[in-house]
This record gives structure tokens, C-alpha cells and sequence, in this order.
């Protein structure tokens, strides 16, 4: 069993518009949840709502109530890396969350999320994810590669609860990090596909820039960046079916 999962409506959207979905939602707290199959996998997909909180709850859902054996996170970014330009899909190669550690005397030091922050090291780098997800990645990239019109790449994703709106800060991340785009729930996800032994694979097109203007941005191509990450779930699906 599959559980994909995205936070909005445009993401929601986009991806029933790939999927077969064969049931009428049924609603757990906060999460709303569909199932289906696609040539032959059985799928439970969950519209989470934004932020942390409400991802891995969505994520805690799908692996305890629905027996997920891996999950998937489809949806929109901001984009940090100036190399990449709105449309882009980044395929999350390393993941973290950049918001939870220690403040002291004004000065916040960023720690891996879920550990004790007093006396923890700083965070510097993003976690890659497993070989055998990084290399589904791979494959995904060059499978989907000549149906976008718009770059694939392998990347860092870094994740916060709030939406980034300040060239500043979009610099600082990806200088800190080398992440290349910033959402509000894959490092969430991340961290309870991890305390289950799960996989993840995370699907982000940028809808934005992050930068002063990202505000507008993302108003007017979060559909389309939505569409072109649904695009890739079903290959993604054909590529796990084939090496289970």
C-alpha cells in the first residue's frame, strides 16, 4: 500500500486528475483521506493541510491506520536555489527542518528536529535519504525527464512552518544548506516515515522564488506546479511496482 500525500487543494487536484481514485473521502481529525489503485497498486491518499503539525499527522494516519509500506509527498516549494526557475521539480535527495533547536541571548542555533537542542551540534547540512530511495529518484528524473517542460533535478529540500517571502532568508538557506527549496511539511513526514522505518520519497515543483514577490508568485503557479509534480507520481508508482 502507497499513502501519498499533500497539503492544498491545487495539489489535491492535480494528483485525483492522475489517480485513480475509487472511494468518497472519509475524514480522520484534520486529514481527509481517499483510496484507489493505479494499474494494480493500491494507493490511500491524504489531503493533510499545511504545516508540520498537520503532515505528520496525515503521515502517522496513513502508516498506522491504512498500513502504508511507503510514502510519498507531492506538492509545491519555494525555491531557494537561483539555478532553478518556477516549474522546476527537485526530487528531495536530502531532507531537514530548519526551525526547531535552542535560542539563546537572541541567537537562534538550528539542531536536528526531535532531539534535545541544549548541547546538541548545529545543523550545517541537509540528511540525504536512503541509496535505495535516492536511487528511485534517479530513475524518476530520467524517466519523466521528456514529458516536462520544465527541469527534473536531484536536491535538498528544507522544511519550516512559515512561508518564505524574503530574498534574504531564501540566500541565507541556500548558503547554509545547499538546500534547494524550502516547503512546510516534507522534513515532518520525513522524520515520521524514519521513526516507522519507512521510506519516503518527496515530489516538489517550484511554484515560486521565495523572494519578495513570492507572495504573487505562487498565487498565480501553484497549479501548475502542483500538475507537474502529480505528473510524476505515476511513474514513480511503475518504478516501485517494478523493483518490489
Amino acid at each position: 500500500m502507497y499513502g501519498i500525500l499533500c497539503a492544498t487543494p491545487e495539489e489535491l487536484a492535480a494528483l485525483q486528475a492522475r489517480l485513480s481514485v475509487t472511494s468518497p473521502p472519509v475524514t480522520y481529525g484534520p486529514t481527509q483521506v481517499w483510496t484507489g489503485t493505479h494499474q494494480g497498486a493500491d494507493f490511500t491518499l491524504a489531503l493533510a493541510g499545511m504545516g508540520k503539525v498537520n503532515a505528520a499527522a496525515a503521515a502517522t494516519l496513513l502508516l498506522s491506520v491504512f498500513h502504508a509500506d511507503t510514502l510519498i509527498f507531492a506538492g509545491v516549494a519555494g525555491g531557494l536555489n537561483p539555478a532553478l526557475g518556477v516549474g522546476s521539480v527537485l526530487l528531495a535527495q536530502r531532507l531537514d527542518i530548519h526551525d526547531y533547536g535552542h535560542l539563546f541571548e537572541g541567537a537562534f542555533t538550528p539542531t536536528r528536529s526531535g532531539e534535545m537542542p541544549i548541547g546538541a551540534p548545529r545543523l550545517t547540512a541537509l540528511t540525504p535519504v536512503a541509496p535505495t530511495v535516492a536511487a528511485n529518484l534517479a530513475r524518476l528524473r530520467d524517466a519523466v525527464a521528456g514529458e516536462l517542460g520544465h527541469p527534473i533535478v536531484l536536491g535538498g529540500v528544507v522544511t519550516a512552518d512559515y512561508f518564505l517571502n524574503c530574498a534574504v532568508t531564501r540566500d541565507q538557506l541556500h548558503a547554509t544548506f545547499a538546500a534547494d527549496a524550502i516547503d512546510m511539511e516534507s522534513g515532518a513526514v520525513d522524520q515520521v516515515a524514519l521513526a516507522w522505518g519507512k521510506p519516503l520519497y518527496v515530489i516538489r515543483t517550484l511554484s515560486d522564488l521565495a523572494g519578495e514577490e513570492s507572495h504573487l508568485s505562487y498565487l498565480e503557479m501553484a497549479q501548475m506546479a502542483a500538475d507537474n509534480s502529480a505528473l510524476c507520481v505515476p511513474a514513480l508508482l511503475a518504478i516501485l511496482s517494478d523493483s518490489a
